[in-house]
């Protein structure tokens, strides 16, 4: 959906004497229930729903790209923080990130599945940062293997 509110303007005593045909409406689209010099919002719950995950998901985005900015700007950040863990990657690594982030946020309102893809950007860049923090598999994918051996 592109825009939250759409440009049909209902008013309350409309509502009141059609309410059949407003909620018709609004099963279309949201639309705008005025009263005086007030407006409300009339739209599906699923829809709302999707408008909260968003605006949390968003928020939760945004300190994850504010957190890898900091570390490019050579700041501190503590293993405390909850994305602590990009601290193990160079300039070059978190700009990186930063780019396949940015990239896959801006999807977000093109189609459905772009969460989920987002998360698993994320997901797979944690589990690298994880596995730099094991010097056990550090060691592990930095040896080269003989792949004869493996037979």
């Amino acid at each position: 959906m592109n825009s939250i509110y759409s440009d049909e303007l209902i008013t309350a005593t409309e509502l009141n004497r059609q309410p059949g045909r407003v909620l018709d409406k609004a099963l279309e689209h949201p639309v705008t229930i005025t009263r005086n010099d007030q407006s409300f919002a009339l739209l599906r719950r699923e829809n709302v729903t999707l408008f909260v995950k968003a605006a949390q998901r968003s928020k939760e985005i945004v300190e994850l790209l504010s957190t890898a900015f900091r570390l490019l700007l050579k700041q501190k950040i503590g293993t405390e923080h909850p994305y602590g863990w990009l601290r193990v990657f160079d300039s070059d690594e978190l700009t990186e990130f930063i780019d396949e982030v940015t990239e896959a946020y801006r999807l977000v309102d093109l189609y459905e599945k772009a969460w989920d893809e987002l998360d698993a950007i994320i997901h797979e860049w944690h589990e690298s940062a994880l596995a730099i923090f094991n010097p056990e598999l550090e060691t592990a994918f930095s040896q080269t293997s003989d792949e004869a051996a493996l037979k």
